[in-house]
């Protein structure tokens, strides 16, 4: 396959774009996950929590406005094709550019700042990239900006072994109750099973790339979302933690090969207002 040459310059204004409707435009998966809590839940106050999410999904798309005051640290996910070649800026000073373009035009608060002094650098970068290579010719860029009410609320552990997955269930759910509702639910549970201890949380983040709900390809793996979903849900911890039956919208579990030592787990947590965009390039 011939060499593809990429500008960079393209980057810069898919990202910005990316940034600006990922923050203020809800993908379809997510509303149908809402309407869907809505008709499940039982709680009054429930419901009228999926009602406000709803009218405020319409309202930030019709007015182009953030969807929530926090809109994110931006977490960018690039899968390149081995055949492609960037001319231009540096593939990474090229994606922060389009974050900074992007929070500014889109007038999204910026909130990343010096983890020692706090000093904020007022245009939400340097965001957080990943990189990955494959076959092929193509650019395919996720841009997930990621709140702080779940973030905070996740974490890893590594099990030894012999904690099976009995101990991974248990984590879960009381990461779930433990959090309670500081991550604004109803929540979306990221878990990464396997790998050490940056890819078990690596993978959890990427396991929020999938459409809400969708379905681990291994009928093992799916049945487990299924069965961790369920129990999430009868925590009762509900909507905006004010009590019902819904908890979280959907649990996506991905799995990594890991060494036979140990057995590292993590939970990343995504609040209702889940927001990410992609485009290939």
């Amino acid at each position: 396959m011939a060499i593809r040459e990429i500008d960079t310059a393209l980057i810069t204004r898919t990202v910005k774009q990316l940034c600006i409707e990922a923050t203020t435009v809800l993908n379809p998966d997510v509303l149908e996950a809402y309407a869907q809590g809505l008709a499940q839940e039982v709680s009054p106050q429930g419901k009228d929590v999926f009602k406000q999410l709803i009218d405020n999904a319409r309202i930030a798309r019709q007015e182009s406005i953030s969807l929530c005051q926090d809109a994110g640290m931006a977490v960018v996910f690039i899968e390149i094709g081995q055949d492609v070649h960037f001319a231009g800026l540096d593939l990474t000073a090229a994606v922060n550019e389009g974050v900074r373009q992007g929070y500014a035009d889109g007038f999204l608060r910026p909130s990343t700042l010096d983890p020692i002094s706090r000093e904020n650098y007022g245009d939400n970068t340097p965001a957080i990239v990943h990189l990955d290579m494959g076959p092929g010719n193509q650019v395919r860029i996720h841009v997930l900006p990621k709140g702080f009410g779940g973030e905070n609320m996740s974490r890893v552990v590594l099990f030894h072994p012999g904690a099976g997955l009995e101990g991974v269930r248990e984590f879960v759910i009381n990461r779930v109750r433990e959090a309670g509702a500081n991550p604004c639910p109803p929540v979306i549970v990221g878990v990464g099973i396997g790998g050490n201890f940056e890819k078990c949380a690596l993978i959890a983040k990427k396991s929020l790339l999938r459409p809400v709900g969708q379905r681990h390809p291994d009928a093992v793996i799916a049945k487990l979302e299924q069965e961790f979903l369920r129990d999430i849900n009868r925590t009762g911890i509900g909507p905006q933690g004010l009590g019902g039956r819904i908890t979280a919208l959907a649990v996506h579990i991905e799995t990594y090969p890991t060494h036979i030592g140990s057995l590292p787990v993590a939970v990343n947590l995504q609040c209702h207002s889940h927001r990410c965009k992609s485009a290939v390039l």
